[in-house]
């Protein structure tokens, strides 16, 4: 099943376990409301460097980590090599009626259309499946993107602003597409999750990892200040301590397949 779309592939697995574990970290949590039982079958959806993905195996779960970027699902099978790990986009699944649960963690904001991920995921699942995902939700990191799209603005490089990467939508409006594919929603959050960024140069790696697509084609002398400006203006606001503070926003669903 190794099938992606042909989308340049941003992601560097070695910055991201090195300065963002913290997306595992708080994946940690929504491990226990997945509750996964052991000889369970799980898709771990946007498995990312796999932390999540062994940390079900150890539950005793049969799992399968399913990633869109080709470098993180080859630094996953290198730390766990004991784990199948897929490169395949969300949107493209082709698995039928065969897993438990599908689990997802900080994921499925990156993911368009959400319907089309939606349907792969509910007939990914097996009927009475679950599904349980947390990701970016109406207004996540609003004050750092509206710096960077103010940036983008007084450098000319407004057409940059029309690669925005994410989808963050209200709980309405999600737990209606959830609605919509056949999913019974059980729960749905939206939550605040100041999230702190390790270090000096926390934001600046948080833009270089997550928002690089914002910024691709900028030379880099424009794309370094572009990021300077971004800080300077940012820190007053975000910056506490020796640390800068995303403001994050986060969504979390359960939905069963009827």
């Amino acid at each position: 099943m190794e099938n992606v779309k042909n989308t340049k592939d941003f992601w560097n697995a070695k910055l991201y376990d090195n300065k963002h574990s913290f997306v595992s970290t708080f994946g940690n949590d929504l491990v226990e409301w997945l509750a996964p039982e052991k000889e369970e079958k799980i898709l771990d959806l946007g498995c990312g460097t796999g932390d999540l993905a062994k940390k079900l195996l150890d539950y005793g779960v049969d799992v399968i980590g399913v990633d869109k970027s080709d470098n993180m699902v080859r630094q996953a099978r290198i730390k766990y090599p004991n784990i199948h790990f897929i490169v395949c986009d969300a949107t493209d699944l082709k698995y039928r009626n065969e897993f438990d649960a599908v689990f997802s963690n900080a994921t499925l904001h990156w993911v368009k259309p959400p319907q089309q991920a939606l349907h792969c995921i509910y007939q990914s699942l097996k009927q009475g499946g679950r599904f349980v995902a947390e990701f970016g939700g109406k207004g996540n990191v609003q004050i750092i993107t509206d710096e960077i799209k103010n940036q983008l603005k007084l450098f000319s490089f407004e057409n940059n602003i029309r690669k925005f990467p994410w989808y963050f939508p209200s709980i309405g409006e999600y737990s209606s597409l959830m609605e919509e594919t056949g999913f019974r929603v059980t729960l749905a959050q939206h939550f605040d999750r100041p999230t702190e960024l390790e270090g000096e140069n926390g934001l600046q790696n948080w833009i270089e990892m997550f928002g690089n697509a914002l910024l691709e084609g900028i030379p880099d002398d424009k794309k370094d200040q572009i990021i300077k400006n971004v800080e300077n203006n940012l820190r007053e606001i975000l910056y506490h301590g020796r640390n800068w503070t995303a403001d994050y926003k986060r969504i979390r669903v359960i939905g069963i397949k009827e």
